[in-house]
């Protein structure tokens, strides 16, 4: 079975991307894991900071080591949007195959400090773990948004200069940049599109694979053209949250008298598997 590494390599070659998608509970991983199983691609299972403090990170790295083992399968995790060194470390020492410090309100050099420390410790602990940097706000919530998050705007996109010099200074091995994406979904309009120009100007500059994050609310067409551009890995997050949502509300509206959870829950795990197939296959061009 390949290794995380050699999924992310083989997406960057092969010009198309890994799905990453954010669970709470073991439903939404139970969704995601027959969707990637009925389509045999390989999934990353990503947990946000609270997220992980629901579950428990050494609850998330169990129960997916379950499926991956028990089925030979390649699924991993990745210890999404870590705002501070000490989770970083909390999840490497609960053994996430992948993590993320996000450094994107922090000052430049104050990202990039904090960054290569995280490098330093993951790659003492376990070279195998991935670790991920990210430059350029895009928001701090996956959820419904009335309007574009503060702070985040078209001026304030990552340059090709900033993403060479933060890869080079802090020697991550994915970056994640600010290229028109927002975490989050508009309630009342599509998000914006895409700087597809300047994912490209980033992939020349940088010698690391690209992620896309907040990939909820994005045209089929910004995905597609976005993974031609150089984005490697794309996380979704709020499409899942308002899918299993809904399933649950329409499933208790329909069945107000039923209160075994593994029957009103089924539901949310289908239209879990829905949203995840959905974006598998245009990730991967089937």
């Amino acid at each position: 079975m390949q290794s995380l590494r050699d999924v992310i390599k083989q997406a960057e070659k092969d010009k198309i991307a890994v799905g990453h998608f954010n669970i709470s509970n073991i439903e939404g991983l139970l969704g995601i894991f027959k969707a990637a199983k009925n389509l045999n691609l390989p999934v990353i299972i990503g947990t946000s900071e609270g997220e992980r403090k629901f579950i428990g990170p050494k609850q998330v790295g169990a129960l997916v080591k379950s499926l991956r083992e028990e089925s030979s399968y390649p699924i991993f995790t990745n210890a999404d949007h870590c705002y501070s060194f000490e989770s970083v470390k909390e999840a490497i020492n609960s053994g996430y195959d992948a993590v993320i410090f996000d450094g994107a309100k922090l000052p430049a050099d104050e990202n990039i400090k904090t960054t290569k420390q995280c490098v330093e410790y993951a790659k003492s602990v376990n070279p195998d773990v991935i670790v991920e940097g990210e430059l350029g706000y895009i928001g701090g919530s996956s959820k419904l948004l009335d309007e574009i998050p503060e702070g985040v705007s078209a001026e304030n996109l990552t340059t090709p200069e900033q993403a060479r010099n933060f890869v080079v200074e802090t020697g991550v091995d994915l970056f994640s940049p600010s290229v028109g994406n927002i975490h989050g979904m508009l309630k009342h309009a599509r998000n914006p599109d895409l700087n597809i120009e300047r994912i490209k100007e980033i992939k020349k500059a940088v010698n690391v694979p690209l992620i896309l994050h907040g990939g909820s609310g994005i045209s089929d067409k910004d995905f597609a053209d976005a993974i031609k551009a150089g984005i490697s890995i794309v996380h979704i997050n709020t499409e899942i949250r308002l899918a299993y949502r809904d399933a649950i509300k329409l499933s208790l509206q329909e069945n107000p008298d039923e209160i075994a959870p593994y029957k009103f829950m089924r539901p949310a795990v289908e239209a879990v598997q829905k949203v995840v197939e959905k974006r598998l296959k245009l990730f991967n061009n089937i």
